[in-house]
């Protein structure tokens, strides 16, 4: 096999691509807002029936497939698709168990579902999720299993950072995922950002590397260590009205009061933390993690992390090893 589909299909977006399978190249992609929970609430608004569930989200994929194919023109019969992300949750095609902590980084004992379609004869490959007593991953325990290559081989602890939407911890131990902790960093900013009285105090930009909006940033992690977040939000809304600071300077000291909150945990944390995610969070938690004095030994680029990871398991499945 030279080529797989990797489908990375998460609770808002939906993303298809064809991989060519030793390098990892991206050969063309499609990614669109069609995610688990949109494709959900069609379902259910056609009549929710739970034998056609499976068949309706199997026409999301084909689909998909087929607009790579018009593009490509190249047929893609056959090529397995390797599904990871909240396909397997409650809301997905097919609920799969969660994996029990402690779970091998190997990937070796995750819960794996092969379904193999009529159109196109297409072998899906599902990949389910991991849970704590409290907590649960779905799509980051691929990563996990890409990022294993970049980790020392060793018996300690260490932590790996998912940045997001809901950013995960995920502690290693022995070789093994042991705790995780998701933190809702990004949808509290959203959700202060555009729904509260706070709103009208900030401005979004993209211009992180503005000193000004660093300086900003950087204020708002340090005046995280020592306060309540409840109460230090509403600085936002004083930042602005009796201090006059720039809505767009604003924006960034809002985003770094909530980060420094997520990781100010981690001020005596003794083990090496490895951050993973794109390009667009990354500076973030690299700068928020400075300022707080929390090394970090390497940073992981997450959609990498996620093809090596598919990559392994399927090799893995098809190995018998799954």
């Amino acid at each position: 096999m030279d080529k797989f589909l990797s489908c990375d299909w998460g609770t808002s977006f939906f993303r298809l691509r064809l991989i060519q399978f030793e390098r990892l190249n991206v050969i063309a992609e499609e990614k669109n807002d069609r995610g688990i929970a949109n494709t959900f609430r069609q379902w259910k608004d056609e009549g929710a029936v739970a034998e056609k569930r499976r068949a309706f989200f199997q026409a999301v994929i084909s689909e998909n497939i087929q607009i790579l194919s018009k593009r490509l023109d190249l047929d893609l019969t056959g090529i397995p698709v390797i599904i990871t992300g909240m396909i397997s949750s409650s809301i997905g095609m097919i609920e799969l168990p969660y994996k029990e902590t402690p779970a091998a980084i190997d990937g070796s004992d995750l819960s794996i579902k092969k379904l193999v379609t009529e159109e196109g004869g297409h072998e899906f490959i599902i990949v389910s999720g991991i849970k704590t007593d409290r907590d649960v991953i779905r799509g980051e325990e691929t990563k996990v299993v890409g990022c294993a290559s970049f980790l020392p081989d060793t018996k300690s602890e260490k932590l790996l950072i998912f940045t997001g939407t809901h950013p995960k911890h995920v502690t290693i131990q022995n070789q093994h995922i042991v705790n995780i902790k998701t933190y809702m960093t990004g949808e509290f900013f959203s959700l202060l950002g555009n729904y509260s009285v706070l709103a009208a105090s900030i401005k979004a930009t993209k211009d992180f590397y503005k000193q000004a909006n660093q300086e900003s940033f950087e204020a708002g992690v340090k005046d995280s260590l020592n306060s309540n977040l409840l109460h230090s939000a509403f600085w936002v809304r004083t930042n602005d009205i009796l201090r006059n600071i720039p809505a767009e300077n604003n924006f960034y000291y809002l985003s770094g009061l909530l980060i420094g909150t997520e990781l100010k945990g981690l001020l005596n944390y003794e083990f090496p933390v490895y951050l993973c995610g794109g390009v667009d969070l990354i500076p973030y938690y690299k700068l928020a993690c400075e300022t707080l004095g929390i090394t970090v030994a390497m940073q992981i680029d997450a959609d990498e992390a996620l093809l090596k990871g598919q990559k392994q398991l399927y090799s893995m499945y098809i190995g018998g090893k799954l």
